[in-house]
């Protein structure tokens, strides 16, 4: 039995964890374990989100629920200690042992031995940190609308962030949009509250070319941001940030994300380690000191071959590493060739809160640069994308959720127009009614079937019928013109087509011809399967019927319904009413038999069965 152990369950150790199941998928002599402190995986790259936006669980994912129905161990314990030549990881508790080990531990910020940085500024650097922060946010405007003292209630509503990188612009971008939020609950004036970004770095967003780095400060600015670049930081106090000999900003709220370094395990580890603790790897990721230990994320520290710098620590470094460690511990198992780490970088994006936004982005040697909403949707695309490779359709669905269409505040790059929600129980009498109008028209037609089963209602009559018979049979079965007065006119209608709804002209070529084939003998009458279609349609006109006035699988019903609409429509015979029939559904789709329906007792339960289904767990196909 050869034993792999991962160590860090972020961006990198996730992904090489899944890849390593899927490739020892068949081989029950190798055991996986991922070991983590944490029992969820932190999408780092959102914490901006959740300490001002949305959901504070959006930025984690289970790890059960990420490797449920994989071949991997999930262990929630914090190591120590790695001993490499006992291969041993050791932590208070337990001793885990390891043929190969792959170290992705990620980082920590780092304060660059700043006086007083670490003990007086806030982090955003996991879960924990952004909570604290989004509490510490919301306190200050709590504590400053009851404040009487000018000078302390101005500390109060002041904020400085510490660093101009993407996460100190992601976050105070954030933080712009929820001080317009916090000064209407407080009735607190938006003029009153200061909010700073500050670097020592000359311009902000440094890696990204100067025209995005233009837009991103024209923005910042028009929202209220202050920009301070250049400036020498050299102390940070309980309610300060002192640059320079003497100038000071006073505020009680300081966050740093002014740089990150490796995490205390990896600094303490008796390896070759270069940069702000990142241990030194060869082209196929081992460390140069042990061929058994493969490193990913941001722990690497290696330089590619025609490059002057070390690997970038950013997401898609720890993707694509994640992918060539999994494939080089197969290869070494099986006796495959290894493949050198040869990073291809796809560029970078920023959101500057909910609705603005900047990326440079495209193939490794084409870069395009972006703003505003094609930008957002670029960064969106790349979210959902990474969800999906980690934790499939219930992870975009969540995010899509919470970024589109449970957005408070307009506070979506597409705006309002998808967030505004309003209670089910208004659509209760439009799906009584549709289902009543479905049933009643089903039903009138199943007496006609069982008085004569060979009569067809849905589907028109062979081309070599007898037109007038035709144009009659169809209005008295389609139109239900029964009236013996009105006959005649109802026949002069079916004959010039008014009464139905216009076809393209390709579409009735393709129906037409699948009818032929499959509708109509050569005599001009129809075949089994057109009795059988018909039958079919009847009787799914009553049961979406049933199901819309009982509000069971109503989303089913509707989308049927739908379905059904459009088949009679592309059949030539549909009447105008036919798009009352197709837009009433269409607004019942979402929901409406949650209020006085069925699906407001049975989908609960059947989400609660139906995720604990192996393959359904496996592939993800459920929601929370």
């Amino acid at each position: 039995m050869k034993k792999i152990v991962l160590l860090g369950g972020g961006y990198g150790g996730v992904h090489a964890a899944k890849g390593l199941a899927k490739k020892f998928k068949k081989n029950n002599d190798v055991e996986i374990t991922l070991i983590d402190r944490n029992p969820y995986h932190t999408l780092l790259t959102e914490l901006h989100e959740a300490a001002n936006r949305t959901p504070e669980d959006s930025v984690k994912i289970d790890l059960k629920k990420i490797f449920a129905g994989l071949k991997v161990n999930v262990v929630l314990d914090e190591i120590n200690n790695i001993d490499f030549e006992g291969q041993k990881l050791v932590s208070e508790n337990a001793v885990y042992e390891y043929d190969y080990l792959v170290i992705g531990t990620g980082c920590k910020p780092t304060f660059f031995g700043i006086p007083g940085a670490e003990e007086n500024a806030f982090t955003l650097w996991s879960f924990e940190d952004a909570v604290r922060l989004k509490e510490q946010i919301r306190h200050s405007f709590r504590e400053a609308a009851k404040e009487h003292d000018p000078a302390v209630r101005k500390s109060k509503l002041s904020f400085v962030v510490v660093g101009a990188g993407f996460t100190g612009v992601e976050l105070v971008g954030e933080m712009a949009e929820f001080r317009d939020e916090l000064c209407k609950e407080f009735y607190i004036d938006k003029s009153e509250v200061r909010l700073v970004v500050a670097d020592m770095a000359p311009k902000i967003l440094p890696i990204l070319p100067d025209k995005l780095i233009a837009k991103s400060e024209k923005y910042l600015r028009k929202v209220g941001v202050e920009i301070i670049t250049g400036a020498k930081i050299t102390g940070v106090g309980k309610d300060r940030v002192i640059l320079g000999e003497g100038n000071e900003i006073i505020a009680s709220t300081i966050v740093w994300t002014a740089g990150v370094e490796g995490s205390d395990l990896v600094g303490s580890l008796d390896v070759q380690q270069q940069g702000r603790k990142r241990i030194v790897t060869n082209d196929k990721l081992q460390s140069v000191d042990h061929e058994n230990v493969y490193v990913i994320g941001d722990n690497i520290f290696f330089i590619p071959e025609g490059e002057t710098r070390p690997v970038p620590q950013m997401v898609e470094n720890a993707e694509q590493a994640a992918a060539v460690a999994a494939h080089n511990l197969h290869a070494e198992i099986t006796g495959g060739p290894k493949k050198s780490y040869k990073p291809a970088f796809h560029g970078t994006m920023v959101c500057i809160g909910s609705r603005y936004g900047v990326a440079n982005v495209g193939l490794p040697n084409k870069l395009f640069k972006m703003s505003g909403f094609f930008a957002m949707a670029a960064k969106h695309f790349m979210n959902m994308f990474y969800l999906f490779t980690v934790a499939g359709f219930n992870k975009v669905w969540t995010y899509m959720m919470h970024e589109f269409f449970h957005v408070n505040n307009r506070r979506s790059f597409l705006g309002g127009h998808f967030s505004k929600r309003s209670p089910n129980f208004w659509l209760f009498p439009l799906r009584i009614y549709l289902g009543f109008m479905w049933l009643s028209e089903g039903w009138e037609k199943l007496q006609k079937v069982i008085d004569d089963p060979n009569r067809i209602f849905l589907i028109p009559p062979a081309p070599t019928a007898d037109a007038t018979t035709a144009a009659t049979q169809a209005v008295s079965e389609v139109v239900q013109t029964v009236d013996a007065q009105t006959a005649a006119s109802a026949v002069e209608t079916a004959k010039t087509a008014v009464e139905a709804l216009p076809v393209p002209g390709f579409i009735s070529s393709m129906v037409s011809g699948f009818m032929d084939m499959f509708f109509y003998t050569s005599d001009g009458g129809y075949t089994g399967l057109a009795s059988v279609f018909q039958v079919g349609m009847v009787a799914a006109e009553i049961i979406f019927g049933l199901m819309l006035i009982a509000g069971l699988f109503t989303a089913v019903a509707s989308i049927g319904t739908i379905a059904m609409g459009i088949m009679i429509w592309t059949s030539g015979m549909a009447p105008y009413e036919m798009l009352w029939y197709i837009t009433a559904a269409i607004a019942t789709i979402g929901g409406s038999g949650s209020t006085l329906g069925l699906d407001y007792y049975v989908l609960p339960w059947l989400k609660k069965h139906w995720k604990r289904v192996p393959f359904v767990k496996r592939w993800y196909l459920y929601t929370d």
